[in-house]
């Protein structure tokens, strides 16, 4: 980060044991490294805000993306009960169907339940204790 190399740490060394002295030394380090903490966490909440407005950022442009491509879509694909760019009313022209009938050949032979589709009959209700209602 720095870029510093030993002889430079070591004459930095010297220089704060002939300035501060060697009684010194130990609490003007301690006050050192509560300044560089300090620095560290400021720092990181700096960052940490940069990081968020960022994502924010990406966010909204995304939301506007998927905004244009839904907007693309329904112009391409309009729904039955609003009326398509033409002016025309696609449930006029051309009407859709909600749902299939199923023929009744086809109801009448389906199993009821799934269990019954796998060939399981369903197990006789266990009677409840004198007394007791049945769950």
């Amino acid at each position: 980060m720095f870029d510093i190399g030993w002889d430079e740490m070591l004459f930095t060394v010297i220089v704060a044991i002939v300035v501060i002295g060697p009684k010194d030394l130990p609490a003007a380090l301690r006050t050192a490294g509560r300044w560089i903490g300090k620095i560290r966490r400021v720092s990181g909440h700096f960052r940490s805000g940069i990081e968020t407005m960022i994502r924010e950022a990406e966010l909204e442009d995304m939301e506007k993306k998927w905004r244009e491509q839904n907007e693309a879509i329904m112009r391409t694909h309009p729904m039955a009960d609003e009326p398509s760019p033409d002016g025309s009313h696609l449930a006029e022209s051309e009407p859709m169907p909600m749902s299939v009938p199923i023929p009744e050949s086809v109801t009448a032979a389906a199993p009821a339940t799934a269990a019954e589709a796998a060939g399981h009959t369903p197990a006789p209700p266990i009677p409840a204790p004198d007394g007791e209602e049945a769950r």
